[in-house]
């Protein structure tokens, strides 16, 4: 069955979202809980892919048309369900006037990010004790 994407808002969503976020990033990637609740939910949209009616990965938009807190249990990675939820952010990025889309992307997912449409540039930086690079949208896919 084709993953469902749906476009929702924290106050809609955010126990869900949190679900999704804290298990990929608190407890697989040992990030800090102050650290993943940044401050920037409630002005960001958010989207969830649901499979069989069930959440399996989340992602966000901030105003500033970066991408970010893209996650998917575990259990459903490597099916197309990121890349989806990634097309998903850059239409609505797109569509909000963003002409260049950016996200921090962990170096390890750095080729999964190139693959959809995005390029690299910058140094190498840490968040959260994790290595990232910056990218941003260059159209393609």
């Amino acid at each position: 069955m084709k993953p469902d994407i749906r476009r929702v808002t924290w106050k809609s969503a955010s126990e869900t979202l949190k679900d999704i976020r804290f298990k990929v990033f608190v407890e697989e990637q040992a990030v800090p809980v102050e650290e993943e609740l940044d401050g920037m939910d409630e002005v960001s949209t958010h989207f969830i892919a649901t499979l069989d009616g069930n959440p399996v990965g989340v992602a966000r938009l901030m105003p500033s048309g970066q991408i970010g807190r893209m996650a998917v249990l575990m259990p459903y990675r490597k099916h197309g369900i990121g890349a989806l939820l990634l097309r998903a952010a850059v239409k609505e990025a797109l569509q909000n006037g963003h002409t260049e889309p950016f996200l921090h992307a962990q170096t390890h997912a750095l080729s999964f990010y190139a693959a959809n449409g995005f390029v690299a540039f910058g140094d190498i930086f840490l968040d959260a004790g994790i290595e990232h690079r910056a990218m941003r949208y260059n159209g393609g896919v």
